[in-house]
């Protein structure tokens, strides 16, 4: 099994910039991808970023210009650093990971228990 842990959530104004992390233990080796998700109230689980081990990222267009991911390999890490916040990326963001080698973007199969972000105007 393995566990992932985030941090970095809070409260922001609109323009700010917030960096999550996530680090994951135990039975890491096949985590071939990691990513962020994120939930708002009400609306469907979105898929925002991922990143793979050859370092090849996705990010989702709704946050393109915005958003970056990275990953340290070696300490297990995967970070999201998020520029120009506005209030509509409120939302509970959650790091994943795969377990094994996928074509698809966010074949994740751990989770991380969320980091709230807020973003008021």
């Amino acid at each position: 099994q393995a566990q992932l842990v985030e941090s970095g959530g809070g409260s922001v104004q609109a323009g700010d910039s917030l960096r999550l992390s996530c680090v994951a233990s135990g039975h890491t080796a096949n985590m071939y991808e990691m990513g962020w998700l994120r939930q708002a109230p009400g609306k469907e689980r979105e898929f925002v970023a991922g990143i793979r081990w050859s370092g090849t990222a996705y990010i989702a267009d709704s946050v393109k210009d915005r958003f970056t991911i990275s990953r340290d390999t070696a300490r297990n890490t995967v970070s999201l650093q998020m520029d120009s916040l506005k209030p509509e990326d409120t939302a509970v963001y959650y790091c994943a990971a795969s377990r094994g080698v996928y074509t698809t973007w966010g074949q994740y199969h751990y989770w991380g228990q969320g980091t709230q972000v807020t973003v008021s105007s």
